[in-house]
C-alpha cells in the first residue's frame, strides 16, 4: 500500500503552536485514513518543541532550504533560536516517511516546518511569502513529493500515478 505522510494537525491532533488543530474535512483524506494509508506526524513536536509554544518563523522568509544549508535560522518573536528543534523534526519526518515507504506527503501550508508553497515572512506580521518550510524542503530533497492541504486533489493524482506505475489498485 502506498503510504502518505500527513501533518498530524490536519487529522485533529492538537499539536499546533497555539495548542490547536487544523482538522481537514477533505473526503479523500478521510478515505485514506480509513484505509490505513496515512502516517500522521508533527515535526515540531517530534523535534522536541512543547504544545503550546511560541510561534516561530524563518528569518527573512528565507525558506527551508536556507535553514538546511545553515544560511537562515528559525526564531520566536522574542528572538529565541529554535532552529535545532525544527531540523531534528525534519530529519525525523524524513525517517518516518522512509520507514513507512511514503513517496508523498500532505502538510500544513504556511508552517515554518510544513509549508510547501508559502511560509510566513519572518516579521511576525501575518504576511506570507513564497517558499517551503524546513520539513517540506528536506522531504523533497529525499525524493518525497509534498503537497499542501489545499492541494489534496493534486496529491490524489500523484498517488494514482504511483499506483498505476507499479500496477497497483487506483485507490
Amino acid at each position: 500500500m502506498e503510504r502518505i505522510l500527513v501533518s498530524a494537525c490536519l487529522l485533529g491532533s492538537r499539536v499546533r503552536y497555539d495548542g490547536g488543530a487544523k482538522t481537514s474535512d477533505d473526503e479523500l483524506l478521510a478515505r485514506w485514513r480509513e484505509e490505513g494509508r496515512l502516517v500522521p506526524f508533527c515535526p515540531e513536536v517530534q523535534g522536541g518543541l512543547p504544545v503550546p509554544r511560541p510561534p516561530a518563523e524563518i528569518e527573512g522568509g528565507a525558506g527551508g532550504a536556507a535553514v538546511l544549508e545553515g544560511a537562515a535560522r528559525i526564531r520566536t518573536p522574542a528572538g529565541d533560536d529554535v532552529t535545532d528543534a525544527f531540523l531534528l523534526g525534519a530529519r525525523r519526518a524524513l525517517a518516518a516517511a522512509t520507514s513507512a515507504g511514503a513517496r508523498l506527503a500532505i502538510l500544513k501550508e504556511g508552517s515554518p516546518s510544513c509549508g510547501s508553497l508559502r511560509i510566513y515572512d519572518g516579521t511576525f506580521g501575518g504576511r506570507t511569502t513564497p517558499g517551503q518550510g524546513v520539513t517540506a524542503a528536506l522531504l523533497e530533497r529525499g525524493g518525497i513529493r509534498v503537497f499542501g492541504e489545499d492541494r489534496i486533489p493534486d496529491a490524489a493524482a500523484y498517488l494514482a500515478h504511483l499506483l498505476t506505475a507499479r500496477g497497483g489498485r487506483r485507490w
